[in-house]
């Protein structure tokens, strides 16, 4: 392209970012503040809007329009609003996105979703921790980072996305032969609080074969997302990763944009043609934050106290994690989901279980018993399994999992000598090869299994005639 033309695209991008200015600078005003919510009048702003509030101090609050009623705006903050006084200014902030650059050309903004926030993206994040703004955490300086993406992306057309049909190696012996996990795939991990579900995805973070990690630690402790960075990514995991965190002290708004901002570097990734591991602890705590928005507005609770927006917004999420089309790389996507005393009932896991291609069921009994991973195979299920793997691979699981399951039915006849050896020919079987198959089952956590290593440790159950 000529000298000509660059300077033409430049001045064209330069034209169409002054077109979205306005030439007026509106402000509106703080009437009330009740709770998470505050109310403004004077501005007329769609939802999704993002704000600058001026406080009395001479600092200011960003924060984003999340409903409104006649007249009156409901903003949300992002930081605490003390020294907040009433009647104090509100202006919106203008979304002119990235700077023209000569050289480049910039698509105009036509759709709706190109006109809302917009985070950075690139290379330049990897092995940093940001916020749920891209703001660092790490304190190494800017993120330098030239490219910026709408936070919530359009749907991808579902005839578009390419099938899972590659198996995906998580370095964890138990899932990778009785629960493969495919490229693309959406996974949920369903635990209840300590049980080890931290270290079983920080496991799976070091040793997958996937080329770029992104965590989202969202809702959880302060002192968790230093551990999990430190101790359970490490450093060799961290320098091909992008850690997000929105911990439980930020506001509902900075834990929502967290998760969506995650899901946004993992999509730009993608697009890039490289395959992406997606880790997000908590799925739950996404609802959650969700939850307190939506009442604080007034929506009335639906499902044990849950607003019905929470159930809409959870799809919107997940399904943005996948594969993409021929030309682009796949979101291998995992959510843990924090079932309550272990209750697997619960409305969020209920919700959570039908939009997901699978799920891994952590027990508290096999995690007070000593047995790490506390994977409850029964309980477990992968829906795209058998599209992964060999006729052979499966029925080998299958029988694994059966003999496995019929031990567990009788435990408490064969501990207190009710049963008499004879009675049943599987269950004598079973209870043969049960030391096995619980040694099998369990995996050091600074060890790892590659998907080869997995499948000849189960075929040589089977080759040394220990299964009929």
């Amino acid at each position: 392209m000529s000298h000509h033309n660059h300077w033409c695209n430049f001045l064209k991008n330069c034209t169409q970012l002054t077109t979205v200015s306005s030439p007026f600078l509106l402000s509106g005003t703080i009437t009330r503040v009740a709770g998470l919510v505050m109310e403004a009048v004077g501005l007329k702003l769609s939802v999704g809007s993002s704000c600058t509030i001026f406080l009395s101090s001479g600092n200011s609050v960003s924060a984003e329009v999340v409903g409104f009623s006649g007249d009156r705006l409901f903003l949300m903050p992002s930081s605490d609003v003390y020294g907040l006084s009433p009647g104090a200014k509100v202006v919106p902030t203008e979304l002119t996105g990235e700077t023209p650059k000569i050289g480049s050309f910039q698509h105009p903004r036509r759709r709706a979703a190109d006109r809302t926030k917009h985070v950075i993206v690139g290379h330049e994040l990897l092995g940093r921790v940001l916020n749920g703004i891209g703001e660092p955490l790490d304190r190494l300086g800017p993120t330098y980072a030239q490219h910026s993406v709408p936070l919530y992306s359009r749907p991808y057309n579902p005839l578009e996305r390419i099938p899972v049909q590659e198996p995906l190696d998580v370095g964890v012996r138990a899932i990778n032969t009785l629960l493969t996990v495919g490229r693309g795939q959406r996974m949920g991990l369903f635990a209840g609080s300590g049980v080890g579900k931290s270290v079983l995805l920080g496991m799976m973070a070091r040793y997958t074969s996937a080329d770029v990690i992104v965590v989202a630690l969202i809702g959880e402790r302060g002192r968790e997302v230093k551990e999990f960075i430190e101790n359970i990514l490490g450093s060799e995991g961290l320098k091909r990763s992008v850690v997000v965190a929105a911990p439980a002290d930020t506001s509902p708004l900075l834990r929502l944009q967290g998760a969506a901002y995650a899901t946004a570097i993992a999509e730009y990734f993608r697009d890039e043609g490289k395959h992406v591991l997606l880790i997000m602890d908590s799925l739950t705590r996404f609802a959650m934050a969700q939850r307190e928005i939506a009442l604080a507005i007034g929506e009335p609770p639906a499902t044990k106290g849950y607003p019905p927006s929470v159930f809409a917004r959870l799809p919107q999420l997940v399904e943005r994690a996948g594969n993409g089309n021929q030309k682009n790389g796949s979101i291998t996507a995992f959510y843990t989901v924090l079932t309550e005393g272990d209750d697997q009932n619960d409305p969020i896991a209920d919700s959570a279980r039908a939009i997901l291609d699978g799920h891994v069921v952590l027990s508290r009994r096999l995690a007070e018993a000593g047995h790490y991973p506390a994977i409850d195979i029964e309980a477990s299920i992968s829906r795209v399994m058998t599209g992964l793997v060999s006729q052979k691979h499966t029925d080998m699981a299958r029988q694994f999992k059966s003999l496995y399951a019929r031990y567990q039915r009788s435990h408490d006849l064969i501990s207190v000598g009710a049963y008499v050896a004879g009675s049943d020919p599987e269950l004598d079987q079973a209870i043969k090869l049960y030391p096995a198959l619980e040694k099998f089952l369990q995996q050091n956590m600074s060890q790892q299994e590659n998907f080869t290593d997995s499948l000849e440790k189960l075929t040589a159950l089977f080759a040394n005639g220990m299964f009929r």
